[in-house]
């Protein structure tokens, strides 16, 4: 997650915020406030949900999202891609989808003196924000074509690498209750998801603006707050953002404690394995972004207690015993938090 020549190491901690980054700040606030307020006047009852969005979009990286049916996963990306600017495209995952539904493929063209070339034709993963609607629906060889493209932005096609457009993120819905038919997600596939984010039920308020505002006539749009551009420049601030040494010693202290041999044992032992050093710089990289949107110009140990849960429940796997005694993912997390302070 930080490779790349325009991205700073994740445990930069100075001292000091230069005056470029304040004003840099100032001016990404005002448009992370509206784009806020844009997705919140299309998405009601789910303030959470579209906080975690936000902060997966802003700090560079791409999220699943679990929940039921009829939660508005599918209109939540919608409303993101028209706010943020970005080209979206999505993509039913269904048993029969091929590699080639989402990357494209290379046809036979012949020219008018009838020389035969292949010409590569683009699939819709070459988007700024792909919906994968239902992503644990496609088969194991279908959902690897979008590893590649999550970790390192470029496919490769007949031997042929093509970059993908910049930003690139991927929102995957997922639906926790129906497993028929289903191919669960490889751990190291889950692992290039920034975050998990659980989207529940809305409150009895929440589902009556619901029922009013989306069964009349006109139904309210949202307008773009930012494009791709100016959403760049706020994900090289996000990496810009100075962390604390005590928010890095938490960070590094939270994750380390999740796998077993390292952590307590009285946790440790229900887990089959824990989270990599990924998720060291997943939570660097969220908690400077929820920072940001919270308007503060560096994150706090409580940033990282709040984003604790949808960076690592992805990320550990329950023993069988424990799952047999009824113990979660959520408790075990809970309990890793609470040795925080």
């Amino acid at each position: 997650m930080t490779s790349g020549t325009d991205r700073t190491a994740v445990a930069q901690t100075p001292t000091t915020i230069d005056d470029a980054v304040i004003q840099a700040a100032e001016a990404a606030l005002d448009h992370v406030a509206r784009a806020r307020s844009a997705i919140g006047s299309v998405i009601f009852g789910q303030e959470h949900v579209v906080e975690l969005a936000l902060v997966t979009v802003l700090a560079g990286g791409h999220g699943l999202l679990v929940g039921v049916p009829g939660l508005a996963k599918t209109k939540l990306v919608e409303a993101m891609g028209t706010v943020l600017g970005l080209n979206g495209q999505r993509i039913q995952f269904t048993p029969d989808l091929m590699p080639s539904d989402i990357l494209g493929t290379e046809i036979l063209d012949e020219s008018a003196d009838r020389q035969r070339s292949f010409r590569f034709i683009k699939g819709p993963i070459f988007a700024q924000l792909l919906m994968a609607d239902e992503i644990n629906r496609a088969s194991p060889r279908t959902q690897s074509a979008l590893l590649q493209a999550m970790q390192e932005y470029h496919v490769t096609v007949a031997g042929v690498r093509y970059d993908l457009p910049r930003p690139f993120h991927v929102l995957a819905t997922q639906n926790p209750i129906e497993q028929e038919g289903t191919y669960p997600l490889p751990e190291a596939q889950l692992d290039r998801f920034l975050l998990q984010i659980d989207v529940g039920y809305p409150d009895r308020e929440a589902e009556r603006r619901i029922v009013l505002e989306t069964t009349g006539l006109e139904e309210h749009r949202p307008t773009a707050a930012m494009n791709a551009e100016t959403l760049m420049g706020i994900q090289r601030l996000v990496r810009r953002l100075p962390m604390g040494e005590s928010v890095l010693d938490a960070i590094v202290s939270l994750v380390r404690s999740g796998r077993p041999g390292d952590g307590p044992e009285e946790l440790t032992r229900d887990l089959a394995w824990g989270p990599g050093p990924r998720a060291s710089q997943a939570l660097a990289l969220a908690v400077r972004a929820r920072a940001l949107i919270e308007g503060r110009l560096a994150p706090s140990v409580d940033d990282v207690a709040a984003l604790a849960e949808p960076v690592l429940k992805h990320r550990m796997a329950l023993t069988f015993a424990a799952r047999a005694d009824g113990r979660t993912m959520s408790e075990v997390i809970a309990r890793l938090v609470e040795r925080l302070g």
